[in-house]
């Protein structure tokens, strides 16, 4: 989706301003504290929170004060976890910031040093995982592209009376790697390339067995079927595939009862009415 105008000028405006500060302070290797405070200014000025009610750092989380956090409403938005400008973001930031929010109860969590950004969501599971929504740097991000325009809004104050975080979040859910590799070897896929090879080679004798394992070793990336995360996709597929199932059995027996219904019906007034 587009950005509405108000806030694509309020973007286009300041983004090239603090592209050029974020690489004045990169290039004088500022500190945690001084990253921060830029931080907030582009928390406020490009994605529209305003600095003194709605960014706090005293958000305290079993003892620990977080780096930052957004509340609208009296409802805490997003976690924000911050490194100095200088500091390549790695998993052990992100663990900390997710279990800053995980305890908190807070489901979106952003681990940024300025330039580079990334926002996760957790997930409340037994153990408790998370999936990366979207990541940008804002020094290189086009904002005149669609694709780094819903980036951004997602961080938006105004994406969040949208729903904008949660759309684009679903989108990732259903259009990554693990899904349409899952997809690919489910069985109504199989079904269908056998097929189109039947077609496209008149009396090829070829069972979707062979076909799954082509695209397993030839085809698609082994990360992409192996691992937990495939392993949950693919569960996740099979149950989608039964519960479509399962409707299309549902519809069929209600209408064998109709057609029973109806049949029998006739019969009734076929028979002719004894007066006696």
């Amino acid at each position: 989706m587009a950005l509405p105008n108000k806030i694509n000028e309020r973007i286009s405006k300041r983004i090239k301003v603090f592209q050029d500060i974020l690489q004045k302070a990169k290039d004088a290797d500022r500190n945690e504290s001084d990253t921060v405070s830029i931080i907030m200014d582009i928390l406020s000025d490009i994605f529209g929170y305003d600095k003194y009610s709605e960014i706090t750092s005293e958000l305290a989380i079993r003892g620990t004060y977080c780096d930052l956090a957004i509340k609208i409403d009296g409802k805490f938005q997003y976690l924000i976890e911050c490194k100095s400008i200088g500091t390549e973001l790695k998993e052990n930031h992100l663990r900390q910031a997710l279990d800053y929010g995980a305890k908190a109860g807070i489901p979106w969590v952003v681990l940024t040093n300025g330039i580079s950004w990334q926002v996760h969501k957790i997930r409340f599971e037994q153990p408790v995982d998370h999936d990366l929504v979207c990541s940008f740097n804002l020094q290189e991000i086009n904002y005149k592209k669609e694709e780094d325009q819903n980036k951004l809004f997602i961080l938006c104050k105004e994406g969040l009376s949208r729903d904008c975080r949660e759309d684009y979040y679903e989108k990732m859910q259903c259009l990554n790697r693990f899904v349409i590799g899952a997809f690919l070897i489910s069985e109504p896929v199989l079904n269908t390339v056998r097929k189109e090879l039947r077609k496209f080679a008149e009396g090829l004798k070829v069972e979707n067995e062979e076909i799954e394992k082509i695209i397993k070793l030839e085809v698609l990336k082994r990360d992409i079927l192996e691992g937990d995360e495939a392993n949950k996709t693919q569960s996740k597929i099979k149950r989608f595939y039964k519960k479509q199932n399962k409707v299309k059995e549902e519809k069929i027996e209600n209408q064998d009862v109709v057609d029973s219904s109806s049949s029998t019906k006739e019969i009734d007034s076929s028979i002719p009415k004894i007066e006696g």
